[in-house]
């Protein structure tokens, strides 16, 4: 392959190559497999078995870290399945659950620093919680309420966004502002597969590497777009093989693998942090339940397929190395699940509060300064509402 570009984007690049040691073309492609750490089993792969390759090492993150890691993953799989129950309970209008991907939603969040910026998409929950939004806040937007339930500035965190990757622009935007202020923030920018093949996700990835943002693109490789496997919508050799088109460095990880998740996901970030330029990394990993609770995943998939990716479980796999490790015992595996079916406990009281809507909020923040015809439309509003109640009123005293 020859890479020939220009200007200052080019020559971060090259430099940061050079600082690997290894050509430019080797820094832009990913390596020859996804970066695997962890086997199924909970041992840590020979290094000949991890799909490092000269400028793509990954160093182990440290213990008390993976623990920390672990109990986050182990609240967001209860998390999930309070959620998918309280939709059969109608207390949730509908929820794309993350059941299976958790590890790609836990070091999303633990990669970044405080003052770093992260825009999900409406599967990335567990990612929004870990980052330190309240559970109840996060999921005020699948109840139904009109707005996202968290303040986007105080938890750095974009509001949760059901359109495909229009999520990607506004992180773009915020690094842009970030980059022109001088400030030292990185944007994680958070999609799946079926996003990249949006005209927003091309948008977004061009405009980032031709102005050297700060913004990992980070795929969720689920294999699927709801109904359609990615073998329909692409004929790359992976997505990450697509951030070289654009001039940034791809990656590849074993999105089940939450240890070369957090090493893969880190070095992304601190090159970012260090002007490298933006950076794809794409995840293989699957989306174990339908893609909501108005899907029928049967239509479109095999049982033995999900069975074969039940054996790749992020959590089962955590927890044998920890305990392989004598870093978890039962003591200590009682403990975190005493976590997470708290945060279960405060979902369901939290959700199960009856929220009394203010029908003038229809008016009150479409503008800062409302027009003429929005306070026209209030005021009658305003006036059927009054009328309605004093016609209630005469009925009860009848």
């Amino acid at each position: 392959m020859s890479t020939s570009t220009d200007g200052e984007s080019a020559v971060a690049l090259d430099e940061t190559a050079r600082r690997f040691g290894i050509t430019l073309e080797d820094y832009l492609l990913p390596t020859h497999g996804s970066i695997r750490i962890l086997a199924e089993n909970g041992e840590i792969r020979p290094v000949e078995e991890q799909g490092t390759a000269p400028g793509h090492e990954y160093p182990m993150p440290e213990l008390e870290d993976l623990k920390d890691a672990y109990e986050a993953l182990v609240v967001g799989r209860r998390v999930n399945d309070q959620n998918s129950a309280l939709v059969r309970q109608g207390r949730m209008a509908v929820y794309p659950s993350s059941h299976g991907q958790e590890a790609c939603q836990v070091a999303a969040a633990l990669c970044l620093g405080e003052d770093d910026w992260m825009f999900p998409t409406y599967r990335d929950s567990v990612a929004v919680m870990t980052k330190g939004v309240d559970p109840v806040e996060t999921m005020t937007l699948f109840r139904g309420d009109w707005h996202g339930g968290y303040d986007p500035t105080e938890y750095k965190v974009g509001i949760q966004c059901t359109p495909l990757t229009t999520q990607l622009l506004h992180a773009v935007g915020v690094a842009h502002a970030a980059k022109l202020r001088g400030e030292d923030t990185v944007v994680l920018a958070m999609c799946g597969d079926g996003a990249t093949s949006e005209g927003d996700f091309h948008e977004a990835l061009n405009f980032a590497a031709v102005f050297k943002l700060p913004v990992v693109f980070f795929v969720q490789n689920n294999q699927y777009a709801i109904s359609v496997p990615l073998a329909h919508q692409t004929a790359a050799p992976s997505l990450a093989h697509k951030a070289v088109g654009y001039g940034m460095a791809g990656e590849r990880v074993d999105g089940n693998d939450l240890v070369a998740l957090l090493a893969v996901l880190r070095r992304a970030v601190r090159l970012a942090r260090d002007g490298s330029g933006p950076l794809l990394v794409e995840a293989h990993t699957y989306r174990m339940q339908a893609h909501t609770n108005a899907d029928d995943a049967t239509r479109y998939r095999q049982d033995t397929e999900v069975q074969e990716w039940m054996a790749k479980d992020p959590v089962t796999r955590m927890r044998a190395y920890l305990a392989g490790q004598g870093a978890l015992d039962d003591g200590e595996e009682e403990r975190i699940a005493a976590s997470a079916e708290s945060v279960a406990s405060a979902l369901r009281d939290g959700l199960n509060e009856e929220v009394a809507p203010d029908p003038q909020d229809l008016f009150r923040y479409v503008f800062t300064e409302p027009t003429p015809q929005l306070r026209e439309q209030s005021a009658l509003l305003a006036d059927e509402l009054a009328r309605t109640a004093a016609d209630s009123s005469e009925e009860a005293a009848r």
